[in-house]
Parts: C-alpha cells; sequence; structure tokens
C-alpha cells in the first residue's frame, strides 16, 4: 500500500489515506483536500507526486494509475504545501527545500518547472478559506532567516567584500568537491558533446589566453581570478607575468598556496584588491564571471577602471552572465539570487553592456555567445555536488548543500530556455591606431 499511487478523489482512496496517516501518527488529508490539489495541479504538465507520512498520490495533467511520477514532493512539515499555495510565490518552495520542510525525490530538474506554474494557479476565496483552515493544520516551520544575505544597496567597497565573502568564504573544501581539479567557478568550453568537465575547463582558459593574443613577457591582469587557474594558465602555457585580484581572502590564501606548489611565485601574484583600487598599466586584461558583481550603476566605474589600467594597443576580455530582460529588477530569479547566492548579483542585456563599454571609450572586436556551454556546466556540477553529498556535509549544513544545489540546477534551466546569456567580448582601447587582433578569427583555432 505503501507505494500504491491512488486517485486522490475517490472516497477509498481518502478514507485509507486517513487511516494510514492516523495509524502513522500523521495529520490525515481531508477529502476536500485532496480534490482542491487535483483540480489545482490538474493543468500541471507532468506527473507530480506528493507524500504526506504513509500517504502519497500523483498529480498532474499525464498522472496515471500506475505509472510512476517524475518527481515526489516528500512533505517533512505539513504546514509547507499550505503556505506554498496560499502564497503562490516559487520562493516559498525553495525556502521550504533548504529548511527540510519538503524534500524531492526523483528528477530534480523537473521539479524545479514548479516555479513556472505555481504562479498560475488561480485560488478563489473559498480556496483560500479550505486551504487556510482545512488543508494541513500548520505546526509552525523552520526559518530561513539566517541563510539570508545583508542587503547590498550602494556597492560600496565594504558592500562587495562582504557580499563576496558570503558566497566564495563559505569553504574552500566544499567548492573543491564539485569543481575541476583547477577549481574554475565559471563557465566551461565545451568543443565535443561527451567533453570531461576538466577538459572543458582547461579548453576554457586556453580559449581566453588565445583571444588575448598572450604573448611572453606581457604582463596580464586577471581582475576577479578566483583560486587562480587563469593566472596560472597563463604563465605556465604562455608565458606571461600574471596578477590576479580578489576580494575572498579564503580565495586569496588557497590561490597563494598552490601558485606556491606550482613553482610560479616569481611569475604570478595575487592581492586582496578591489577593482577600483588598483593601479599599474597592463598589456592584457581579462575578468571572468566577475563584472555580474559591481552593480549595473557602477559599469561605467568598472569600465572606466579596466580602460585606465590597459595599455594603448592592450586587450580586454570581458567573460560574463547578462539576462535577457532590461535591468535587475524584481523576477523571481532576481530575488532568489540576491536573497540566498549573490547579494551584490545584478544583470543586465548584453546589448547594455556593450553600450557602456563603447561610452568608456572600448572598441569591440569579437563578441561571442557561450549560453549553452553554461548549461553543461552547471549539470556538470550539479551531478558532482550530489555525488559528493555527504562529503559536502563535512563543510557545509545541509541547508547550503540544497541552496547551491537548487541554485546551479535552477540557473542551467534559465540558460537552456535563453533567460539567461553568457558572452566573452574581447575589446580594445578606442585610439584610432590599427585594431590589436588579426583580419579573421583563424588565430583562435590553428594549432599552436
Amino acid at each position: 500500500m505503501d507505494q500504491e499511487l491512488m486517485s486522490p478523489t475517490s472516497p477509498s482512496a481518502a478514507r485509507a489515506a486517513e487511516a494510514i496517516a492516523s495509524a502513522a501518527g500523521t495529520p490525515p488529508l481531508p477529502p476536500a483536500g485532496l480534490t482542491l490539489l487535483q483540480r489545482l495541479f490538474s493543468a500541471y504538465p507532468g506527473r507530480m507526486g506528493l507524500r504526506l507520512g504513509h500517504w502519497q498520490t500523483c498529480l498532474g495533467r499525464e498522472a496515471a494509475p500506475g505509472v510512476a511520477p517524475d518527481f515526489t514532493l516528500v512533505l517533512n512539515d505539513p504546514a509547507a504545501l499550505r503556505k506554498l499555495l496560499l502564497g503562490r510565490d516559487p520562493l516559498r518552495f525553495a525556502e521550504a527545500y533548504f529548511t527540510q520542510q519538503i524534500d524531492v525525490e526523483g528528477d530534480f530538474f523537473a521539479a524545479l518547472q514548479l516555479k513556472d506554474h505555481l504562479p498560475e494557479l488561480t485560488l478563489s476565496w473559498s480556496d483560500r478559506l479550505r486551504l487556510a483552515v482545512r488543508l494541513l493544520a500548520p505546526p509552525p516551520g523552520a526559518g530561513d532567516a539566517e541563510l539570508r544575505s545583508g542587503q547590498v544597496r550602494g556597492h560600496t567597497r565594504a558592500e562587495n567584500k562582504a557580499a563576496i565573502a558570503f558566497h566564495y568564504d563559505l569553504s574552500n573544501d566544499f567548492y573543491a568537491l564539485w569543481l575541476d581539479p583547477a577549481m574554475v567557478y565559471s563557465c566551461a568550453y565545451y568543443e565535443t558533446e561527451d567533453t570531461p568537465l576538466a577538459q572543458a575547463q582547461w579548453a576554457k582558459l586556453d580559449h581566453i589566453c588565445r583571444k588575448l593574443r598572450l604573448q611572453p613577457g606581457e604582463e596580464l591582469l586577471d581582475v576577479g581570478c578566483g583560486w587562480g587557474a587563469l593566472v596560472m594558465h597563463a604563465a605556465r602555457h604562455y608565458g606571461v607575468k600574471a596578477v590576479g585580484i580578489t576580494l575572498s581572502q579564503r580565495q586569496l590564501d588557497l590561490a597563494r598556496e598552490r601558485i606556491a606548489a606550482a613553482g610560479l611565485q616569481g611569475q604570478v601574484e595575487v592581492r586582496l584588491c578591489d577593482y577600483r583600487d588598483m593601479q599599474g598599466q597592463f598589456d592584457k586584461i581579462s575578468s571572468v564571471g566577475m563584472f555580474e558583481h559591481v552593480g549595473l550603476k557602477n559599469l561605467p566605474t568598472y569600465f572606466g577602471s579596466v580602460h585606465r589600467l590597459l595599455k594603448p594597443g592592450g586587450l580586454f576580455l570581458n567573460h560574463g552572465i547578462t539576462h535577457e530582460e532590461d535591468g535587475w529588477g524584481q523576477a523571481l530569479s532576481s530575488k532568489f539570487i540576491n536573497r540566498y547566492v549573490f547579494p551584490d548579483g545584478e544583470l543586465d542585456r548584453v546589448s547594455n553592456v556593450t553600450r557602456v563599454m563603447e561610452q568608456q571609450k572600448f572598441e569591440l572586436h569579437d563578441l561571442e555567445g557561450l549560453r549553452m556551454h553554461y548549461a553543461r556546466t552547471l549539470r556538470a556540477w550539479v551531478a558532482k555536488l550530489e555525488q559528493h553529498h555527504e562529503q559536502a556535509l563535512q563543510y557545509v549544513d545541509e541547508a547550503h548543500y540544497r541552496i547551491w544545489r537548487l541554485y546551479m540546477a535552477a540557473s542551467a534551466l534559465e540558460f537552456e530556455n535563453g533567460e539567461l546569456g553568457l558572452y566573452q567580448i574581447l575589446a580594445s582601447k578606442r585610439d584610432g591606431g590599427p585594431a590589436p587582433v588579426p583580419l579573421t578569427r583563424r588565430y583562435l583555432y590553428d594549432a599552436r
């Protein structure tokens, strides 16, 4: 009986569910509640399982007796479903998952499609009354306030440093579980469908170095260098002298350890420095997965700072995420990312980004979209994270494990459906002289 899927509308199913739930000490689901759930999810385009104690059912347009659901929501706290349906806010779903009020069994990516269905639910006042009074009367659930970041308003140096610490200073060992050995925390470059993650990340680092046309003896600045993968790759394989800057103390410490272990101390340096405070001039500048943190109002300052740091005739590559809409509004993804993952994250259309670059006197030479590469990267990260669940709990708690799992899986879906984009933009100072790139892109792909 435990594994059998029953129709939630039949009187026998309701009586059986109540009897089983009572025997198990779980609050029963009233028949009116079962009927309401079936109606609310009748248009759901798939098969969603729902389990409370020993009772379970399958909802959705494709639900059928004897057919297993795509995924099952397990209600550990009976109040979770009531709050989820009353608010119709996908963030409530995320918060309930983080705080273990619900679990997800089966296809995790399919479960995330609920974010598109919940806002479309139509609840009459009688529906709301049933939910509030009769459906799954609530004991209080766990809160999520301790998981949230502080609010970033002005993208000041202090705010940006605190925001970076909130995300990146979680645990180096945690990130190492699901990143590649070089610990590249940005979109990989898949030259074939079956390229392994580590090889795809090596290819991405090399793709950037080729685009920048790095030459032995040149000086490279990497703005937002993470754990130092790019500066080490550029020094080792292209003979440059590289400087990386980060705002994360833990990234800085590990990057310096890795540089020393590789014997690159005289060639590679990593500093704890805000991009606005960096001094000097460099032949080439890279920025990978960093400009999303500076704030939209600070984009002119960011690109202006890079322009100041770049030598005449030099090249700058900006690799970063974009959004399908103008500005950074209050969409679900925006609120989720700023609340739980990247407190200072703000995205814009690529057209707005390039407009600011041109206003800051950059000439644009190449723009490459890598959206599907990031979707594939994120799915690889999620798979590795899930494989190392037990090990991850040595470094973070269950709530943070769930935040990262949901954040990366949801982001993969957003890249796949085009809500998010990823672009590499190659530029130089607009000085009226010859362009510092060849006439064609052949140099990127010819064997070295």
